[in-house]
C-alpha cells in the first residue's frame, strides 16, 4: 500500500494502472492524497478520492452515506459497517493485550484511546468509485507547475544545511526528496486533518482491510507511547498517512531517523529529521547514488509496443538497437544499466526508459504517473527543461461506464480473461493490445476513445 495523501486534495481521480504509495505502507486500501490520485492514473487505484458530499450541519465534514460500500466486500455492506460500529468500544479496547506486547503503557493506551469514535464517513472514502479520471498530462500539469516549482527552490534555499547533511548521510539526490515533499503535500500546505490515531483505530474495527490497519493503529500508539511525536502533530489522510511527506505510522517506524540528535523522530515540524526520514526510505529501498531515475526517448517508427512491459527490462544498449534515442538528443551517460520501457499515451505520446531509481520511487508509491511527476519535478527543480514531446491532449478520458464496457467488450472478444471493473491495469492493457494487433493498430495498450468505437464494431 503506501503512505501518500497530498495531491488527493488536487483533483478527483485519474485513468488507472497499479499501485499504492509508498512512505505510507504497501497497502492498497492506503488511500492518501497523492497517493490515491496517483494510483488512479495507471495503476490500480489504492482507493480513489470519493465524490464530493455536502458538508455536515455548521460545515462539519459530511457524514457516512450509509450506503454499501462500491467494493462488494461483505464488511463494507451498510449493516456490517452499523454492527462494527456498535462494537467500536468493545474492539479498541481488545487490542490492549497486543498494545501492552509493544510495550506501550496502559496509562497511554487508555490516555489516546480514551476520546476514540469511529468515523464511518471512512467507509465512503475506502470504497468510492471515481466516475471521470484524469488523463496523465492533465495530472502532471496539475503536480509539475511553476508555483509549485518556486516553492521547492524556496525549500531547497531555506533548508540547504539539512538537505547537504542529508545527501552526504544517505547519498539520495535532494531533488528527489524535495519532489516528494512538495508532491506529497504541497510543502505542508496539504497533509490532511484527520486524527491519525482516530482513523486506524476506526479502520482496524470496522471495514475490509482490519488486520493491516490494527498493525498502524498500535504503531501509532508506539509513536506517541515512546514520545516522539504529539498527539496533535499526528494529524492527516483518512488512511493514516501524516507529515509533509506522508509516512504511515508502520514506515515512520521502519524509516524514521533523529537527525539532529534531540531524541525526537519528528518528521512533522523538524526539516532535519523529515528530509533524512525521507531520504531513509529511499535509501533502504534501494536508491543508487548519482543516478538518475529515467530518459525521455523517441520511439521509432513501427515499434513493438510488446516491449514496452515492466517486466521486460533491457540494457539500454539493447533499447538502442531497437532504435530507441534520448528525446533532447543528449547520448546516454551508461548503456549497461537496465531499463523498462513506459509508454503512458502509447504510440501518441512520449516514453520513458525507466532505470532502478524509478523503480525505488515506485516503492514509495507504487503508481507508475506518482514516480513520473517525482522524476521530473526533481528534474525541474534541478533546472532542466519541460519534457520534450507533446502528449495527445486531443484524447477524451474516458468515462467509468465506457471503463467498464471497453473490459465487456474485450472479455466478449476472448481477450480480457478478469472481471470487469472498471479499472485499467495491466491485464488490461495486455488484453487491449491483442485486440490492437487483430486490427492492425500500433498495439501500445492506450484506451482512447477510438479503439472503444473499434470495439464496438462501429
Amino acid at each position: 500500500m503506501s503512505n501518500r495523501t497530498g495531491a488527493m486534495l488536487i483533483a478527483a481521480a485519474l485513468l488507472c494502472s497499479s499501485g499504492t504509495s509508498h512512505a505510507q505502507s504497501q497497502d492498497p486500501s492506503s488511500g492518501t492524497g497523492g497517493s490515491n490520485f496517483f494510483g488512479n492514473i495507471f495503476s490500480g487505484p489504492k482507493s480513489a478520492p470519493a465524490p464530493q458530499a455536502a458538508p455536515g450541519p455548521n460545515g462539519s465534514p459530511p457524514p457516512w452515506s450509509g450506503e454499501d460500500g462500491g467494493s462488494g466486500h461483505p464488511l463494507m455492506t451498510a449493516s456490517a459497517i452499523r454492527e462494527a460500529a456498535a462494537n467500536f468500544p468493545n474492539c479498541v479496547a481488545g487490542m490492549w493485550p497486543d498494545a501492552a506486547r509493544r510495550n506501550i503503557t496502559q496509562e497511554n493506551f487508555q490516555r489516546f484511546t480514551a476520546d476514540l469514535q469511529p468515523d464511518l464517513r471512512i467507509m465512503d472514502l475506502m470504497d468510492s468509485q471515481p466516475e471521470f479520471t484524469k488523463a496523465i498530462w492533465d495530472y502532471l500539469d496539475i503536480l509539475v507547475n511553476d508555483n509549485r516549482m518556486a516553492k521547492g527552490r524556496e525549500i531547497l534555499a531555506k533548508y540547504k544545511p539539512q538537505f547537504d547533511a542529508m545527501e552526504k548521510a544517505y547519498g539520495v539526490d535532494r531533488y528527489a526528496v524535495a519532489s516528494i515533499w512538495g508532491i506529497e503535500s504541497n510543502y505542508s500546505t496539504q497533509m490532511g486533518d484527520r486524527n491519525v490515531v482516530n482513523s486506524t483505530a476506526t479502520l482496524a474495527c470496522v471495514g475490509r482491510r482490519q488486520a493491516y490497519f490494527k498493525d498502524e493503529f498500535l504503531t501509532a500508539l508506539e509513536i506517541l507511547n515512546r514520545g516522539d511525536l504529539r498527539p496533535e502533530q499526528m494529524r492527516g489522510s483518512w488512511a493514516g498517512a501524516f507529515g509533509p511527506t506522508q509516512f504511515m505510522p508502520t514506515a515512520f517506524k521502519r524509516y524514521a531517523v533523529d537527525a539532529d540528535g534531540d531524541g525526537r523522530r519528528d518528521v512533522v515540524d523538524n526539516a532535519a529529521d523529515l528530509i533524512a526520514s525521507t531520504a531513509n526510505n529511499l535509501k533502504k529501498d534501494g536508491w543508487q547514488t548519482g543516478r538518475t531515475w529515467g530518459y525521455e526517448v523517441v520511439l521509432p517508427e513501427g515499434f513493438n509496443f510488446m516491449l514496452a512491459d515492466k517486466a521486460k527490462a533491457m540494457t539500454i544498449a539493447q533499447w538502442q538497437s531497437q532504435g530507441m534515442k534520448r528525446a533532447d538528443g543528449k547520448t546516454f551517460p551508461d548503456t549497461t544499466e537496465k531499463a523498462y520501457l513506459l509508454a503512458p499515451a502509447g504510440a501518441q505520446g512520449p516514453g520513458f526508459l525507466m532505470l532502478q531509481n524509478f523503480r525505488v520511487i515506485m516503492k514509495y508509491n507504487p503508481a507508475e504517473a506518482y514516480a513520473l511527476a517525482i522524476g521530473h519535478f526533481a528534474d525541474r527543480l534541478r533546472g532542466g527543461p519541460p519534457f520534450v514531446q507533446p502528449w495527445p491532449r486531443h484524447e477524451r478520458v474516458l468515462s467509468r461506464a465506457e471503463r467498464l464496457e471497453l473490459q465487456q467488450l474485450l472479455a466478449q472478444r476472448g481477450y480480457y480473461k478478469g472481471t470487469p471493473d472498471g479499472q485499467f491495469g495491466g491485464q488490461t492493457r495486455e488484453a487491449l493490445r491483442g485486440f490492437q494487433a487483430s486490427i492492425g493498430t500500433p498495439a501500445d495498450g492506450f484506451a482512447s476513445s477510438d479503439v472503444l468505437e473499434r470495439l464496438r464494431g462501429r
